[in-house]
């Protein structure tokens, strides 16, 4: 019968390397490779060295009169929308609503040059600000068929927090 377990130099198991001489033999761990004699501890995995907190944006927005709400940076989905509904109503808009929240992204909005039929503004979230402003800019119609203005942009980055 065979035996599955390779062993190197000398019937030393990977990581170890023969010790003593004349008849009489064992195996010693090489340093730092890890390995070792069998029935050693198991290595513990290294511990983290600190954690990813998410970030989280959102856009208020009232259709009656085109007031804006903005939250940045916001630890919670529920308190980014607050805090942009909160923002867009103090400037006085009955009708706030939220028209997007992202999270460890960033977002884009951009809004036509030129008014009239058809035109409309564009939003996107994106892994990065030149993508939101790429897809955003393939939503928005600008009546004069030109490239939209930007409006607003802002990321929403994760924070690392060290132990």
């Amino acid at each position: 019968m065979w035996s599955q377990i390779a062993y190197a130099e000398g019937g030393c198991p990977p990581g170890s390397y023969p010790i003593g001489g004349q008849g009489v033999q064992g195996c010693a761990p090489i340093p730092g490779a890890g390995g070792g004699q069998s029935g050693s501890s198991i290595p513990t995995p290294p511990r983290p060295t600190g954690r990813w907190h998410d970030a989280w944006g959102a856009i208020a927005h009232s259709k009656s009169t085109s007031v804006v709400g903005t939250a940045s940076a916001e630890t919670s989905r529920r308190s980014a929308e607050r805090t942009a509904l909160k923002k867009c109503a103090v400037e006085g808009a009955k009708d706030c609503a939220v028209v997007m929240a992202y999270t460890n992204q960033c977002f884009a909005w951009v809004i036509p040059n030129v008014g009239g039929p058809g035109a409309q503004s564009g939003m996107a979230r994106a892994a990065t600000m030149e993508l939101a402003n790429e897809l955003a800019q393939k939503e928005c119609k600008d009546g004069a068929g030109d490239a939209c203005k930007p409006f607003y942009s802002d990321c929403a980055e994760p924070t690392f927090e060290r132990f």
